[in-house]
């Protein structure tokens, strides 16, 4: 009597083969409208199952107004944009200490590098 005891208990602790634990995950899968991934391959349906948040992202903010788009909405307002000429006086600085940027090439070939490669 307990040898039959100790052999249920041995047939029934063991392990199913593995191919027998893929067959139950893949009918899980079916069974439960999930993929079945055996590998465990990386496949980023976590991120191409979610929403698109672009779209709604866009529209949640409004959009900003430049000096430039109140200047071109409404002409008639003369209004002066204090940090475009801070900028522009800024630049003509620069140039006076020669400090601007390298004139450009009037054609191809005729730049500084490749003067360089001629020599």
């Amino acid at each position: 009597m307990a040898s039959a005891i100790t052999n249920a208990t041995k047939v029934a602790l063991t392990r199913p083969s593995n191919e027998r634990l893929m067959a139950l995950r893949q009918l899980q899968c079916s069974i439960f409208s999930t993929t079945f991934n055996p590998t465990s391959a990386r496949t980023g349906a976590k991120y191409l199952k979610g929403r698109m948040r672009g779209p709604s992202m866009v529209d949640y903010y409004p959009k900003t107004m430049s000096f430039r788009d109140i200047n071109r909405l409404y002409p008639g307002l003369d209004l002066v944009d204090e940090d475009e000429e801070q900028r522009v006086l800024d630049l003509m600085a620069r140039k006076a200490r020669g400090k601007g940027p390298p004139p450009k090439a009037k054609k191809a070939g005729e730049g500084r590098r490749a003067a360089k490669k001629k020599r």
